[in-house]
């Protein structure tokens, strides 16, 4: 991707020494995510480590939208916990692999576009349940361990939720850690920690090829989950470039998001790394800590991989109790509480898709089946609402032989009912003009409509005249109508 140096100073060295403040605060508070998250997949503290590196660094060149913070996530780690489980790593590093390489596709094929029509309220659905899913995921942590665990965990949060009230020069999940590693250590507290989760980076990622059998078998296996990471992760990514559009009054392109985002899961696979996708949290603090270029993203992944490997001693006595306090507060800060708030002010059909998507990806753990689930529901909603929008309006002549029918509205399958409704087929007179100025036809179904109505009237007696049509109208009913001594259809079109 060429850039030319004004775009180069602009989105690079316009905000250099913020974005390089800012990538720190975002690197340093990336690492008990990371861990956190590579625990949910069920993988070493490492994978999910390398990947933050690496999709970081790669999306601060490829991504399209500055300043939006790309990691491993909890959205993406909940969907590989049966993948890795059922077929191990290896497994998970060619679905990876395969999640980049359809991300790519969908943005070679300016598919970014499309993400305008799920709608808010599935939107609202999918980031609740994303929520709660992380909480649900920290509860193994939290079951059959020492009560030291649970007082770790409380006090973790009071740190997180207190300190920021009194200074936020340093992320209180960092603080919080800070602490509770060296009360653990100072105090010898047995209780679980990172280290006991599993081996953390000593060096650099390597280039490995996945180790599995390339055949249809693995395929199969792998494509079901990669499909999933894929537009779970194009979603999440979408969501936070529109919120980064948002905070920066800025644009962003969807099209190269995708295409970056694919890269970076890509390279990955071939570093040891797990998928990840756009974080909404790490971008909101990057944004409030000044960062707005792509230093700020490319600062974040380097310092985190300067941190796990100078720093790795100290990482590894993290009590996990302190990590599910970080989970616990991302899960909080994930839910849009205010979509719940809002429910009496929200029309019934939004409330019912935002909680149906969610109670469904929350039963299912499936994001896409959820985000499926809303859509469909959605569309259901807004063409019942469309279909009920058709006016008739019945004007009958002086001498009574003449009636005319003024139709507006959309006429397709939901809405025939409506539109067959408005006519009295009863009534004796000599004419009747159907006046479709105002109206579209869309479908098969509208077509059989209109056929209907004017053989309905012809067999009573009546002559039929349909006036008004527009272009694309008359030419859906000129292929498709089936009645008898059919109309001209250039007589029809008046714009």
């Amino acid at each position: 991707m060429f850039i030319n140096s004004r775009t180069l100073k602009r989105e690079w060295f316009s905000n250099i020494k913020a974005d390089i403040l800012a990538g720190a605060v975002v690197g340093l508070a990336l690492i008990p995510e990371a861990i956190a998250f590579s625990i949910i997949a069920g993988v070493d503290p490492k994978v999910g480590l390398y990947a933050s590196f690496i999709i970081a660094v790669i999306t601060a060149f490829l991504g399209g939208r500055t300043g939006s913070i790309s990691a491993a996530t909890g959205a993406m780690a909940l969907l590989m916990v049966n993948l890795v489980k059922d077929h191990g790593i290896e497994y998970l590093f060619a679905a990876t692999l395969l999640t980049g390489i359809l991300q790519v596709l969908f943005g070679v094929f300016k598919l970014g576009k499309q993400m305008k029509y799920v709608p808010r309220a599935v939107m609202m659905g999918y980031i609740n349940a994303l929520g709660v899913l992380i909480f649900l995921a920290q509860l193994p942590q939290l079951t059959n361990v020492p009560s030291t665990v649970y007082l770790i965990t409380i006090a973790s949060l009071l740190i997180i939720y207190i300190l920021p009230r009194f200074t936020q020069v340093v992320p209180s999940p960092l603080v919080a850690l800070a602490v509770m590693t060296i009360a653990t250590i100072t105090l010898k507290l047995d209780v679980p920690t990172v280290g006991d989760m599993g081996e953390l980076p000593t060096t650099l990622p390597i280039f490995a090829l996945p180790n599995i059998p390339l055949n249809l078998e693995t395929l199969n296996i792998i494509l079901p989950y990669s499909l999933t990471m894929a537009l779970v992760g194009l979603l999440a990514s979408f969501l936070t470039a529109a919120l980064v559009d948002e905070l920066t009054d800025t644009p962003s392109d969807k099209n190269q998001e995708a295409k970056g985002q694919g890269i970076a899961n890509i390279v990955t696979s071939f570093f040891g790394g797990m998928a990840g996708c756009g974080m909404i949290g790490q971008s909101v603090i990057n944004v409030q800590s000044g960062g707005r270029g792509r230093l700020s993203t490319f600062s974040a992944g380097i310092f985190l991989l300067f941190a796990i490997l100078v720093l790795q001693d100290w990482v590894k006595q993290m009590p996990m109790g302190a990590l599910v306090a970080v989970m616990i507060m991302v899960s909080i800060g994930t839910i849009r509480w205010s979509s719940f708030k809002n429910i009496p002010r929200t029309p019934r059909t939004e409330t019912a898709v935002m909680l149906t998507t969610m109670l469904i990806t929350i039963a299912t753990k499936n994001f896409a089946l959820g985000v499926i689930t809303g859509i469909v529901m959605s569309t259901v909603f807004f063409s019942r609402q469309i279909a009920q929008l058709v006016f008739v309006d019945k004007v009958l002549s002086e001498d009574g032989n003449h009636r005319i029918y003024n139709v507006s509205g959309q006429i397709f399958f939901v809405s025939i009912e409506e539109f067959l409704g408005k006519f009295d087929f009863d009534e004796l007179v000599d004419t009747v003009t159907i006046n479709l100025t105002h109206a579209h036809l869309w479908d098969q179904g509208a077509v059989a409509a209109v056929d209907k109505v004017v053989l309905k009237f012809r067999r009573n007696g009546a002559e039929v005249k349909l006036i008004g049509l527009n272009q694309a109208s008359a030419t859906l009913l000129e292929k498709l109508t089936t009645q008898e001594n059919p109309p001209i259809v250039e007589e029809l079109i008046t714009h």
